[in-house]
């Protein structure tokens, strides 16, 4: 058996209707951001929920443009990067309808080549709740946007939008702070935009979500600036909890009473935000403990098939003994995981699935020793 991310398009039906909803009460327009899901087989699922695509550079500008609507018809393709590369900021022009700048060096360098594109810069908004320093824009020596001592008193006649992005899975209450502090330090300069991208982070479709404060929230900042379209980009928020990663227990070892259950995937290879975050994603049929219950029975850490001495997470203790053979399911293993997997060591790859509504399931990817020899190819 081939490990496998699975993609359960009911749940994903449910998760378009949050987000539907969302866009319909508030007439924010809704960007998937291909950093966080590029499944491109599966847009057509997104076509009457999102207006657009945001991008990360050349390859997920393209994928937007050549997977979505096509440009010309309202469908937003809206390109960031830290810093455009000038061999391929032309081709980058060519599928986005916005770009957006990280600085104002960036902006003198470029923007004469965005002309006929909405063209915007990042700002610093000052204000985040991001407690692991790795996903944090908005940490001390960020690489990331423009502060508002930077800025000139009136922008440049072709700066229509102002763009941030400092949420990581939050809630309507942080976007609250947020937006406080945007106007606090950038008031003047929203008056001189016609669009404003929140970014992503927007996890509305997370159970407990405050959906009502998000709507209420938009509603009053649009009565404030009633001239601005606002824009969003989330990425997790559209496949949040909607799929899982199979995989079989290879082997059982024990080591000062601590028992590793040897799984056909990698923690570091196909699930690396548990490593990166770092969290413990949930299990079927099993619950973590802490370490006072590392050599009970039923308890196993769960170890993944690379040679990387820490390619192993958590402790779990499972319902039944596991045994060589037995299948483990993790939950929630789409969005960002699918899209930065790596090919370490060499390890067979996960099949990517898609669990239709009536059950029948559909390879929408599988990966072969060829894949691996053409990277270096």
């Amino acid at each position: 058996m081939n490990a496998a991310y699975i993609l359960d398009e009911r749940r994903l039906e449910g998760n378009l209707r949050v987000l539907r909803d969302v866009r319909e009460r508030t007439g924010i327009k809704l960007l998937l951001a291909l950093k966080a899901y590029s499944l491109w087989k599966t847009f057509p699922l997104f076509a009457d929920t999102i207006d657009g695509m945001a991008a990360s550079g050349l390859w997920e500008a393209r994928l937007a443009a050549t997977s979505g609507c096509p440009l010309g018809r309202g469908f937003t393709v809206s390109t960031f990067s830290p810093a455009f590369e000038d061999g391929t900021f032309d081709e980058i022009c060519c599928y986005s309808s916005h770009i957006v700048f990280n600085s104002l060096t960036q902006y003198e360098r470029f923007h004469e080549r965005a002309r006929g594109k909405s063209t915007g810069l990042r700002i610093n908004p000052h204000y985040s709740e991001i407690d692991c320093a790795l996903y944090d824009p908005v940490a001390p020596r960020t690489r990331l946007g423009v502060s508002e001592t930077q800025l000139p008193d009136v922008l440049p006649h072709d700066v229509e939008g102002l763009h941030f992005h400092c949420l990581c899975e939050n809630g309507a209450e942080t976007l609250v702070k947020v937006l406080e502090s945007v106007e606090r330090y950038y008031g003047r300069w929203i008056d001189q935009v016609v669009w404003l991208n929140m970014g992503g982070g927007h996890l509305m479709t997370r159970e407990g979500y405050d959906i009502e404060l998000l709507v209420r929230t938009l509603a009053e900042f649009q009565m404030r600036h009633p001239h601005l379209q606002l824009l969003m980009e989330p990425g997790a928020a559209f496949v949040w909890d909607t799929g899982t990663l199979r995989a079989r227990v290879e082997d059982i070892v024990e080591d000062c009473g601590v028992k590793t259950a040897v799984l056909n995937v990698s923690v570091a290879c196909h699930m690396p935000d548990c490593l990166e975050m770092p969290y413990l994603p949930r299990v079927a049929g099993a619950e973590t403990v802490d370490e006072k219950a590392a050599r009970e029975p039923g308890v196993y850490r769960l170890g993944g098939n690379s040679c990387l001495s820490g390619d192993f997470m958590g402790l779990w203790r499972f319902e039944q003994p596991l045994s060589v053979g037995d299948i483990v399911e993790f939950a929630d293993m789409i969005h960002y995981t699918t899209v930065k997997t790596t090919m370490f060591n060499g390890i067979q790859h996960p099949d990517i699935l898609l669990r239709h509504k009536d059950g029948t399931l559909e390879t929408l990817r599988s990966f072969d020793f060829d894949d691996y020899k053409g990277r270096m190819d």
